[in-house]
């Protein structure tokens, strides 16, 4: 990995990539002040690449970028379950690896990943329509079809398209905290935080418009972290019964209405503490967890380290 303050990102065009899966990661992490990431798109060779839904790319570098990068994104292709990727691909995957980079696959990148072994044992996703053909093709690997992205330490997976965004942003928070995560998305005009957890997608017959109500009491909520929050009150805003609150709502995100206005209050916990000089306990009662003992229960629980500890490594350096 390198030393230097600037990370690097290797975005690998296979075969039959798909646009939007390459120009997540690539825009995500582009190179400007507020973000210290030096994007370089590669291929195979040099040269032309075709793409998938009518698009080529013409990438100026080859395999040998994989070998500079910290973190590679494997864009998800076409026929995943068909095709191959070619051995001087996964060589440069496994060498890339044991070099100590990360390496990231969206939707059917997973397949090229998984071809290197490396997701043998762990858990790992894809877009919902392929979960079944990977966990053919790739039996030793844990397929999760019901997440959106996941999260092995040195190898991450996400599922279709848009789920690549929710996998960069989840990434960006690790690197450099959520100060610079939530920018991001605001830049994308993208939600700050969905769960790793949350289904792809739940199928209905007819149209439901309590994910609309949800959307509006959850934005309600946040305005209002530092107030007393409970189911009932969440509920009552919403304007349906306790029961199909919190059944509805687990559908919706992936956690209980507590566990998310916790993780709510966390997160901007983790803002105050990067760009504020408040004390441990004026922050806890600033979110609504009331004394500095509740935030660090929650906080170690959460993203298992302390707040002192967490303000120390991504609050600026004076």
């Amino acid at each position: 990995m390198t030393t230097t303050s600037v990370r690097r990102v290797a975005v690998l065009i296979l075969e039959g990539a798909k646009p939007l899966d390459v120009g997540i990661p690539a825009q995500v992490f582009t190179t400007r002040a507020s973000m210290p990431y030096e994007v370089r798109v590669c291929g195979p060779n040099p040269g032309l690449v075709t793409g998938g839904d009518g698009l080529s790319y013409h990438v100026a570098f080859g395999l040998e970028t994989l070998g500079w990068a910290d973190i590679v994104f494997i864009p998800g292709y076409r026929f995943p379950d068909r095709d191959e990727p070619p051995q001087s691909v996964v060589e440069a995957l496994l060498a890339a690896h044991e070099r100590g980079a990360r390496l990231a696959a969206i939707s059917t990148g997973a397949f090229a990943l998984a071809a290197t072994g490396l997701l043998d044992g762990k858990r790992a996703t894809t877009h919902w329509h392929y979960t079944r053909a990977l966990a053919a093709k790739y039996p030793l690997v844990r397929v999760d079809e019901n997440v959106l992205f996941t999260d092995e330490g040195d190898v991450l997976t996400s599922a279709g398209a848009a789920s690549g965004i929710d996998l960069c942003l989840h990434i960006l928070r690790g690197d450099l905290g959520v100060a610079a995560s939530n920018h991001a998305a605001r830049r994308l005009v993208a939600a700050p935080y969905r769960s790793g957890g949350q289904a792809q997608y739940v199928q209905r017959d007819i149209p439901d418009p309590l994910g609309e109500r949800f959307a509006a009491t959850r934005e309600w909520a946040l305005t209002r972290l530092g107030d007393p929050l409970n189911v009932e009150i969440l509920a009552d805003h919403a304007a349906v019964s306790s029961r199909t609150f919190s059944r509805r709502f687990v559908d919706d995100t992936g956690y209980t209405p507590m566990q998310w206005v916790t993780r709510a209050r966390i997160d901007v916990a983790r803002e105050l503490l990067e760009r504020s000089e408040l004390s441990v306990e004026q922050i806890a009662a600033g979110v609504g967890l009331g004394t500095g003992a509740n935030l660090r229960l929650h906080f170690q629980h959460t993203i298992g380290t302390t707040p002192t500890e967490y303000r120390r490594t991504f609050a600026p350096r004076k």
